[in-house]
C-alpha cells in the first residue's frame, strides 16, 4: 500500500490539538482542506479516527494506537534530515519562540540575549509568558522553541533537561525596625510577608516546602511577577522569601537587605523542555546548548 506522506503531520496536529479549527491554524491550511485531508486519511486507514464532539475532536482506539508510532516515525525521519544540515550561529537569521517562566525571565534571559548578540546577532528572540499550562505556551505542538521554568508532568512528546538547581532566600528592607542581621523563626512567623504569582509550579513549591517545615508564613500581599517585590518590600516591614539568584540582583539595592531563611527550605529545579521534532534540529540543538552554559554560569 502507498500512503501519502504529506497528511502524516495532519493526524499529528489532529491528535495533539482535538480540534480541527486549531489544527488547521497550526498548520497554516484551511478548515476544508484539512477536513479534505481527513477524509483522504480515514480512507487509507479504513477507520474514522477522529469522531467529532461538541468541543472538538476525539480519537478513536485506532487512532490512540498509531499516535506513538506516526510520532516516531516523524522524529526519526526528522533527525536523518536535520541531522545533516549546517548551522552557522554568525550567519544565521531567524526568531525563535521561548517561554520562560517570570524566574528565568528575570535570572537568564538578559545573560541569555547578550551571549546571542555576541555569538549570533541576527537570532531574534520573541518571549511568551509561562505559569502553569504548557498547552498554552506552544512548546506542546512544537510551534514553540522550547519552554524555560520548572516542568511538572511533562508529556511523551516533550523532552525536558535539566539546567540547575535553585535556593530560597529572604529580603526585608535595610533599616527594618525588628530584622537585624540574621532572621530567626519567630520573627518570620510575626512577621507579614509578600508572596509571587506567578510562576504557580514555583509558588506551590514554596508553600509545600513551608508546610512541610512546620514554618508558618502570613502572605499579606500578592504580586505579579518579582519586579514588585523590591518597592513593596522597601515601603513596608514586610518579609520576602525569593531565589537566590533574584536575591543577589537585589543585594544592589541599598534600601534591602538579603538574609538566610531562618530553616533550609531546600531547592526547586530549573529545566528546559522542547519538542521532540527539535531534538536533532542543529539550530535548535545550538541554542539549548547556549542555554544551557548561560545557566550553568550564571548559577556560579
Amino acid at each position: 500500500m502507498r500512503y501519502d506522506l504529506n497528511l502524516l503531520p495532519i493526524f499529528v496536529a489532529l491528535m495533539e490539538e482535538r480540534s480541527v479549527t486549531r489544527a488547521a491554524q497550526r498548520l497554516g491550511i484551511t478548515q476544508p482542506a484539512l477536513s479534505n485531508a481527513l477524509a483522504r486519511l480515514r480512507t487509507t486507514m479504513r477507520d474514522p479516527l477522529f469522531i467529532r464532539e461538541r468541543y472538538g475532536v476525539r480519537p478513536t482506539q485506532m487512532a490512540e494506537e498509531l499516535a506513538p508510532v506516526i510520532a516516531a516515525a516523524l522524529a526519526r525521519l526528522d533527525d536523518a534530515i536535520l541531522g545533516q544540515q549546517d548551522f552557522d550561529p554568525g550567519e544565521a537569521v531567524r526568531l525563535f519562540t521561548i517561554a520562560p517562566n517570570s524566574y528565568v525571565e528575570f535570572v537568564l534571559a538578559p545573560a541569555i540575549v547578550t551571549r546571542l548578540r555576541e555569538r549570533a546577532p541576527g537570532i531574534k528572540l520573541r518571549l511568551m509568558p509561562f505559569g502553569n499550562d504548557l498547552t498554552e505556551t506552544g512548546v506542546m505542538s512544537g510551534d514553540t522553541a522550547m519552554v524555560l521554568g520548572r516542568i511538572v508532568d511533562p508529556p511523551d512528546n516533550l523532552v525536558v533537561q535539566h539546567l540547575m538547581d535553585e535556593g530560597l532566600s529572604c529580603v526585608v528592607r535595610a533599616d527594618h525596625p525588628e530584622i537585624g542581621d540574621t532572621l530567626s523563626r519567630e520573627q518570620y512567623e510575626r512577621l507579614k510577608h509578600v508572596n509571587v504569582l506567578p510562576p504557580g509550579r514555583m509558588r506551590t513549591g514554596l508553600f509545600q516546602a513551608l508546610d512541610q517545615r512546620g514554618l508558618r508564613r502570613e502572605v499579606a500581599v500578592s504580586v505579579t511577577h518579582f519586579l514588585a517585590v523590591p518597592e513593596m518590600v522597601a515601603a513596608t516591614d514586610y518579609c520576602a522569601t525569593l531565589p537566590n539568584l533574584i536575591c543577589r540582583h537585589l543585594t544592589r539595592d541599598p534600601r534591602l537587605k538579603v538574609l538566610p531563611a531562618p530553616v533550609d527550605l531546600g531547592t526547586f529545579p530549573v529545566q528546559m523542555g522542547w519538542h521532540v521534532r527539535y531534538r536533532q534540529d542543529p539550530a535548535h540543538r545550538w541554542l539549548r546548548a547556549l542555554i544551557a552554559e548561560v545557566a550553568g554560569e550564571v548559577a556560579v
